[in-house]
């Protein structure tokens, strides 16, 4: 965990909400100088700001709505860093709660050196990251469809088919089905969606893949010479590590990917692990996809999993197998070299 320690005059604390902000000035005695809600709006935050600017630093919590304000920030000159959310209990704790209290509570925190950071992604790149986000929820909403299809095929007591619903001529075929019209219809309605998932998720694909390639085309490249990492798996790991050189470490990097656990210990025992969702959660995915689509037809990287699985079980040797391609991954960008194979299974 990383804290906020610089030095300022003042610290601004707020309180983020989609249509009201409370805003808590304090100076380095800790005296409050400003205490005050607003509405979300660009010229109300800048009247109360506008006399501290060039003294003054601004501290949110990661929330949903934060990047207006970070690009905000960053236009007028003012220093601005993002709370992370799971670790900022101390907002959260208390007999009493509320935007007022919290605010105050952000302010201190910033003058304590006690605010956890969370990475301030660049907004030249977030944009991109998000719809790769969205794309994602539309991929598993598009497998539910297919499951409905299937589930729908067992409630009628059909033979399972074998058909592929990626294909469209597999997707026409269910369209005769069923002779009940009312059920026919229901899976026509998931074959509609599909035909138009199908159709849109192609070109937001190519769309981001251009982006990819107009910001960091050297990284992209370098991703796809490791085996497994096709192109989706390649933009993911691209736009959610963002910039590389921010971590400092293999391990920090790991550990950001969910790719590591954390143990809890106290008086000398240990009780387990902790923390193992607090990270990446796209990063932990597409490393553990990239492990399992690396074994496919791959022979010396079965073998190295099998040795693994003579000291633990499968899920365990997998796992390692992800964290092992997450450490290389992460010295292939940093080193800007591409994947060697004999290196990666002799180490």
């Amino acid at each position: 965990m990383n804290f906020y320690n610089n030095a300022h005059p003042y610290y601004c604390g707020i309180d983020l909400h989609a249509r009201i902000l409370y805003v808590c000035i304090i100076d380095l005695q800790g005296e409050i100088v400003l205490h005050q809600k607003i509405t979300a709006d660009k010229e109300a935050l800048l009247t109360l700001l506008e006399s501290y600017i060039g003294n003054i630093v601004v501290g949110v919590e990661c929330m949903h709505c934060w990047y207006w304000v970070s690009d905000w920030c960053h236009e007028k000159g003012i220093d601005f860093v993002l709370g992370h959310a799971l670790y900022m209990k101390a907002i959260h704790g208390g007999k009493a709660k509320n935007d007022k209290i919290d605010s105050f509570k952000i302010a201190c925190l910033l003058r304590g050196g006690n605010f956890p950071l969370a990475y301030t992604y660049p907004k030249a790149m977030r944009a991109a990251r998000d719809l790769l986000r969205r794309r994602t929820k539309i991929v598993r909403h598009g497998a539910m469809l297919k499951a409905h299809v299937a589930n729908t095929n067992s409630q009628y007591n059909l033979p399972a088919t074998e058909l592929n619903l990626k294909n469209i001529s597999a997707r026409q075929q269910l369209r005769q089905q069923f002779d009940d019209p009312i059920v026919q219809r229901n899976i026509d309605m998931d074959m509609a969606l599909l035909d138009f998932y199908a159709k849109e998720l192609a070109q937001v694909e190519w769309f981001i893949e251009q982006q990819a390639k107009a910001m960091q085309p050297a990284y992209l490249s370098i991703l796809r010479t490791v085996p497994g990492i096709g192109k989706i798996l390649a933009l993911t790991i691209l736009f959610e590590i963002g910039d590389i050189e921010r971590f400092e470490s293999v391990q920090k990097f790991a550990s950001y990917s969910r790719l590591i656990k954390c143990k809890a210990e106290s008086a000398g025992k240990t009780y387990g692990t902790q923390g193992n969702k607090i990270g990446n959660g796209h990063l932990k995915w597409a490393f553990s996809e990239a492990a399992v689509l690396y074994l496919l037809g791959n022979d010396k990287a079965r073998a190295y999993l099998n040795r693994l699985q003579k000291r633990m079980s499968k899920g365990k040797a997998l796992s390692a197998l992800a964290h092992k391609l997450g450490r290389c991954v992460y010295f292939m960008l940093k080193n800007k070299t591409v994947f060697d194979e004999q290196r990666f299974l002799n180490n």
